[in-house]
């Protein structure tokens, strides 16, 4: 795979968890009828949205942190909750972990080569 194609991942998954969490705290099963502040969870996810389509690399940098508070809410409410709840939370977990996994390809594939400057002899003068 190629550089672009790990933003593009990185791009849908993020989108696809921010159109999630909307849904499924307003619309499909919110924790109180008519919606829940939970919602804005999503808000949240908007920060990292125009670096991660820009291909900033310090974005993704910090979104590979961030976005383990959307996996670890995913796996806690996969646990604990029944019903379209728990498949809701299970496919958070899997858009959180496809994020995570293409942000940190992302970073692996663009960063700067690393140069050698060790000596073969330990720094020592040749004679």
């Amino acid at each position: 795979m190629t550089i672009r194609s790990y933003q593009t991942l990185a791009s849908l998954s993020l989108i696809a968890l921010i159109f999630l969490c909307l849904g499924w705290e307003l619309f499909w099963a919110p924790i109180r009828p008519g919606g829940s502040w939970l919602v804005l969870k999503a808000v949240f996810l908007l920060a990292p949205l125009f670096g991660i389509l820009r291909g900033k690399r310090y974005t993704y940098k910090w979104v590979s942190l961030f976005v383990q508070f959307y996996l670890l809410e995913g796996l806690v409410r996969a646990t604990s909750e029944h019903g379209l709840s728990q498949w809701l939370a299970i496919a958070e977990t899997v858009l959180a972990f496809t994020l995570f996994v293409a942000v940190i390809l992302f970073l692996r594939a663009t960063r700067a080569p690393q140069t050698n400057k060790a000596t073969p002899d330990n720094g020592a003068a040749l004679s």
